[in-house]
């Protein structure tokens, strides 16, 4: 698998404003280094233990985007350096990232998570829960700062699906960032559907097998 010549191929398709996000999980520290050096510096991990370790032996220009499930336990260990969680399903999760944050005397980036499938297996809060932290809850947190959305889609090769969970995250996307200028990112779009995703509005894709091939 070459590493370096993926890249190349996926940032001919994107436009200079679309961000990358490698997910490297399960990837060894010889194949992020494959990237680090052909200029990847964005790396997503969804494992708090894995994330740990690698931002422990690996450059510290990296900036580490936590894409994963996170629980409100492991908030603290990844605090002090997390560039951006993108992960944020829950208001408990917001207030505790808030208070880690606070402790460490700095501001944390976070997405929203919206579920915008229809798999129990996927995490998310509904567009009502997320208007209700963006309107109120998030007045009294002032270590957050929600920088914009993310989405996960169905795991499904079902065009129409996919579509109709874009536009649904997309037409949210586009009504609340008119109302909040910080909310900047729309984060949707993997290896396999990011083409689809970036036509509905994504600016930050993560991509990880169509990088490093698939996962170990």
């Amino acid at each position: 698998m070459d590493i370096s010549k993926n890249l190349d191929e996926i940032r001919k398709s994107l436009d200079p404003s679309i961000k990358l996000v490698a997910v490297s999980k399960t990837k060894s520290n010889q194949q992020i280094m494959e990237a680090y050096n052909h200029g990847q510096r964005i790396f997503g991990e969804n494992k708090v233990q894995e994330l740990i370790l690698k931002q422990n032996t690996l450059p510290n220009d990296i900036k580490w985007h936590m894409i994963g499930h996170l629980q409100r336990n492991k908030v603290k260990y990844i605090a002090s350096f997390v560039k951006l969680i993108h992960s944020v399903d829950n208001l408990k999760l917001l207030k505790e990232i808030n208070k880690q944050a606070l402790k460490n005397n700095l501001t944390i980036n976070c997405l929203l998570q919206i579920k915008i499938a229809s798999e129990d297996t996927k995490f998310g809060m509904s567009i009502d829960e997320a208007k209700s932290i963006l309107s109120q809850e998030v007045k009294s947190l002032n270590n957050i700062s929600i920088v914009g959305l993310m989405g996960m889609a169905s795991f499904t090769n079902d065009q129409n699906i996919l579509k109709k969970e874009f536009s649904f995250i997309s037409n949210f996307f586009n009504e609340i960032s008119t109302l909040y200028p910080k909310i900047k990112i729309l984060s949707i779009g993997m290896s396999d559907d990011y083409r689809l995703a970036i036509k509905y509005g994504s600016n930050m894709i993560r991509i990880g097998s169509s990088i490093f091939g698939s996962r170990n």
